[in-house]
């Protein structure tokens, strides 16, 4: 068997890949997200006046680990990318991170600088659960029972 064929037909390999992936970017997520001063000390990377950045970063990588934990459970008939349920972690992550920024953080923002990020945090929610909802429904029609 050619190595490419073997490679991506193994689910074992790739089950193993994307679990490994998907745990680095869950634990730099919640890293970041948590994102001690302490740490930046000790890595010796420079620092910022604002947590903003960082923490919302942390929140898309975390959806980026679930979508990977996602893919890893999907059965391994082809490559196809993120994928929808993948889109949704990732979405629902950074717009929970964002949000929680502009409900409890103390960010000296400007009205329309508020506007334009709880416009975002909208954006992504309804995104995720118009993405959800054709989600279902498309499973629904295909199931065996027809959704019934």
């Amino acid at each position: 068997m050619h190595h490419s064929q073997r490679s991506t037909h193994d689910p074992g390999h790739r089950r193993l890949l994307l679990l490994v992936d998907g745990l680095i970017n869950l634990a730099l997520g919640v890293l970041l997200i948590a994102f001690p001063r302490s740490l930046v000390e000790l890595l010796g990377v420079p620092e910022t006046d604002t947590r903003f950045y960082p923490t919302v970063l942390g929140g898309v990588l975390f959806g980026v680990g679930l979508a990977l934990l996602i893919e890893r459970a999907r059965p391994p008939i082809k490559a196809v990318g993120l994928g929808l349920g993948g889109a949704i972690a990732i979405n629902l992550c950074g717009g929970a991170v964002l949000a929680g920024w502009l409900v409890v953080g103390e960010l000296p923002l400007p009205a329309r600088g508020r506007w334009l990020l709880w416009g975002i945090v909208a954006i992504l929610v309804c995104l995720s659960g118009a993405e959800l909802y054709f989600h279902r429904r498309r499973a629904a029609r295909q199931a065996p029972d027809g959704g019934v």
